[in-house]
């Protein structure tokens, strides 16, 4: 499906309001819901006081939840470079898919298709850079893990959606884990910060810094996601840095 041929059905939700900044961050979720009737209703459900600008249905069919000039409400609790209004700097695409908590399937090729589609079709108007288009785990961490490892990021990244390098190879090697204290985790920290995670740099491998790294590598390193820092994890995250350098 190319970003020409989409098909857009409007299913209106009430769930919205002004935006208070430019939108130039994409952000992608999985709906977490046993299915995607229940997930539109919930998005269009005023009580429910949640939405997003679109929805991705199994089969490729796409919804237009929220305009794209309004601020949806799909983000929550976050933080991106600094940024802790998501919301009001984001576009949200919720991708049906039951998630973690009922069994995570693979999501359908149809259902990819339409979701790079419509990726691309944002991109093309909006100044979006790669290295801003998100998952939900990346600006919350502490709370969310989708869209998840299963989510395909490298064919995104090759069909230009997105920031990515090859994820190093997981070898034998030392480690950065829960308990760890020094220079090594401080710098750990900065690395992350720097490329735009939500955390501090102090030298304690906490909670905050497992679940950060845990979703660094549902993302960019999605062979082994545990949270623990191992060379492999490092190593991807030094070069998506250098190659932001360029």
């Amino acid at each position: 499906m190319s970003a020409k041929a989409l098909q857009i059905e409007d299913c209106a939700s009430p769930n919205c309001e002004e935006r208070r900044l430019p939108a130039d961050l994409l952000l992608l979720h999985y709906t977490g819901m046993e299915s995607g009737a229940a997930a539109l209703e919930r998005l269009c459900d005023p009580a429910a006081k949640v939405s997003a600008h679109y929805l991705v249905e199994e089969d490729g069919r796409i919804f237009r939840l929220v305009p794209e000039e309004k601020r949806a409400w799909h983000a929550g609790v976050a933080n991106w470079r600094g940024e802790s209004d998501i919301n009001s700097c984001s576009i949200g695409i919720e991708i049906v898919n039951p998630g973690h908590d009922f069994g995570y399937p693979d999501f359908p090729p149809a259902q990819i298709a339409a979701v790079e589609a419509l990726c691309l079709d944002i991109l093309a108007r909006h100044d979006i850079p790669p290295q801003r288009v998100l998952g939900h785990s990346d600006v919350a961490p502490e709370r969310k893990a989708d869209p998840g490892e299963k989510f395909p990021w490298p064919l995104m990244a090759a069909a230009g959606i997105g920031h990515w390098t090859q994820p190093q190879e997981i070898v034998e090697g030392p480690v950065l884990a829960p308990g760890n204290r020094g220079d090594t985790v401080a710098e750990l920290q900065y690395q992350l910060a720097d490329y735009g995670y939500g955390i501090e740099v102090l030298g304690i491998y906490d909670a905050k810094t497992e679940a950060v790294v845990r979703a660094f590598q549902r993302h960019f390193r999605p062979a082994r996601v545990d949270g623990v820092a191992d060379v492999s994890t490092v190593a991807t995250l030094r070069m998506l840095r250098e190659s932001l350098r360029g």
